[in-house]
């Protein structure tokens, strides 16, 4: 069995998966802040895990872990965690060393797009076909899987589509830079554009939007040419066959769906070009409840050679 981890900011949810490939009931439990209440949490969550499977630690071929921030997946060092209070965090080596248990951390968007390739390839049949995961959260960023690998660039920031700029008068991002596309599609450009008491903004957006509510109409295609404009831009870049959306924003389900592939026809009547490449029918959106970064979490000892500090 794999073990997944994916530690969230304020919650850590776990799966594990067979060697037939069925997974496990999750585990969750709230996610502690700073450097030892995470280690710690990770821990209590291996045993919660080992209790349900009836095996020890030591059973699970491999733990997998995917965690938000900056990681060096080589090295299983987290460098920069803001939301979890982490920085220069040994993570892999720490539950390494304590569980006896080859142990790899990746960060979270890239291994939900390992668990989304995953959910593709069982309903496909088939594992090598390369995809990109779209994560709409409080940021916008991708995950992109070549060839049933990850694609992690020189400097590991591969897939930080967020912060490409569209528009160069447009508003100030995080990042420092005017007009990201982090700006148009993301929690924190609709918190922006919409702020809302609602328990779930984006939702109370669509529905009055669907009512007819002008502003919102007009908030609302806004966030939708900018979630198109990445697909556009992941499908340029990279030519994946799927395009999976995902995070939290993919609880509109198929209304993010259909907006999404409307806007993307809409552009195709005015260009060949686009009309060509079928964008509408490449892009979905990842099934509501599917564990993607920890069941991507289990799978990353697939993925990759041991790490460097099991290899010496």
């Amino acid at each position: 069995m794999r073990l997944g981890i994916d530690i969230g900011g304020t919650k850590t949810a776990a799966v594990a998966i067979g060697e037939d490939g069925e997974l496990s009931d999750q585990v969750r439990m709230p996610t502690g802040f700073g450097a030892e209440a995470v280690v710690a949490t990770a821990l209590r969550t291996v045993e919660r895990m080992s209790e349900l499977a009836g095996v020890d630690a030591h059973a699970f071929h491999s733990i997998g872990i995917g965690i938000p921030g900056s990681v060096d997946s080589g090295t299983g060092r987290v460098t920069h965690a803001v939301n979890l209070g982490l920085e220069g965090l040994d993570l892999g080596p720490r539950l390494a060393d304590r569980l006896g248990v080859d142990v790899r951390v990746e960060n979270d968007v890239k291994a939900a797009a390992l668990g989304a390739h995953h959910l593709l390839g069982v309903a496909d049949g088939i594992r090598a076909h390369s995809m990109a995961y779209l994560n709409l959260g409080t940021g916008l960023a991708a995950g992109i899987v070549l060839d049933g690998r990850l694609l992690r660039g020189g400097r590991g920031v591969a897939g930080e589509i967020g912060h490409i700029p569209v528009d160069p008068a447009g508003d100030r991002c995080a990042c420092g830079q005017r007009g990201c596309l982090e700006t148009f599609a993301s929690g924190s450009a609709l918190a922006t554009l919409w702020p809302s008491t609602h328990r779930y903004p984006a939702i109370d957006l669509f529905d009055r939007a669907d009512a007819g509510e002008p502003g919102a109409v007009a908030v609302r295609e806004r966030f939708l040419v900018g979630v198109a404009s990445a697909v556009r831009l992941l499908a340029l870049t990279t030519d994946v066959d799927d395009i999976v959306i995902g995070g939290g924003l993919a609880a509109l389900g198929d209304r993010l769906l259909e907006g999404t592939r409307r806007v993307l026809a809409g552009w195709a009547e005015d260009s060949a070009f686009l009309d060509s490449l079928d964008l509408p029918r490449r892009v979905q959106v990842i099934p509501r409840g599917f564990p993607a970064a920890a069941v991507g979490a289990a799978l990353i000892g697939e993925e990759v050679e041991a790490p460097a500090w099991q290899r010496s």
